[in-house]
């Protein structure tokens, strides 16, 4: 059914699909043509109904959104296992980056959407993957990561897309991630805007848990539609 938000008049749709091996859950404005897309990628818990909530809020923002399950093949817990370890041993070298690789092909063939125009989105497991899948795709054309582990080599980020970073201080391992990110771009000339909110923790964005911060949470939203506007524009 259309939906709209009180702030924003755009109508949007959304269901659940298929991307390749992947369920996903796809959430676009009703009209429009040219749009930007947007892949997002889901914490441990997985595919629920935050993930498809934020999915709804890049929709009412003009964007074709599409949230990935990475747990689809098969026994879910077995599928977290799998996704977990290859995030530990090497994201790059994960079965998630074909299956990524998937959603990018569905997201070209939507009606509307501007083939060039795709970015990505993760948050915690996600994040990482997200980051990852920045660097293994080259057609993205920007990235938002949320307190994701970076990839190994973390020399490998030379090649990734303009990448933002949203991370909490007191996350004291995340935050690592997050100045290591900055400065590695930074030395090799890649756009990275890495902000680390002193007052916030790890799953600072998800308004259904206890770590919410939503000072912090507002800001990095802003900062996320402010850095995909400029490296994912919608065109006339």
């Amino acid at each position: 059914m259309p939906e709209t938000n009180g702030e924003n008049p755009i109508k949007i749709e959304a269901s659940h699909v298929q991307a390749g091996p992947l369920n996903a859950y796809l959430a676009r404005p009703a009209a429009g043509e040219n749009l930007p897309a947007v892949i997002i990628i889901h914490e441990i818990f997985g595919l629920n109904e935050n993930i498809r909530d934020i999915a709804r809020r890049f929709a009412r923002q003009g964007y074709i959104a599409l949230a990935v399950d990475l747990f689809s093949h098969g026994n879910k817990t077995l599928c977290m296992l799998r996704v977990t370890f290859d995030m530990m041993r090497n994201p790059l070298k994960s079965l998630s980056m074909s299956d990524l690789d998937s959603s990018v092909k569905l997201l070209k063939e939507q009606p509307g959407v501007a083939p060039e125009q795709i970015g990505v989105i993760g948050f915690c497991l996600g994040g990482g993957y997200a980051l990852a899948f920045a660097v293994h795709n080259q057609e993205l054309r920007a990235a938002s990561i949320f307190y994701g582990r970076n990839p190994g080599p973390l020399e490998s980020v030379a090649r990734a897309c303009p990448m933002l970073g949203s991370y909490g201080e007191k996350d004291r391992y995340f935050s690592r991630q997050g100045r290591w990110l900055q400065s590695t771009m930074e030395k090799y000339g890649r756009p990275v805007d890495v902000k680390i909110y002193p007052d916030a923790g790890h799953s600072f964005f998800n308004d259904t848990m206890k770590t919410y911060n939503p000072e912090a949470a507002a800001d990095a939203w802003k900062r996320t539609l402010e850095w995909f506007r400029t490296y994912l524009p919608q065109k006339a």
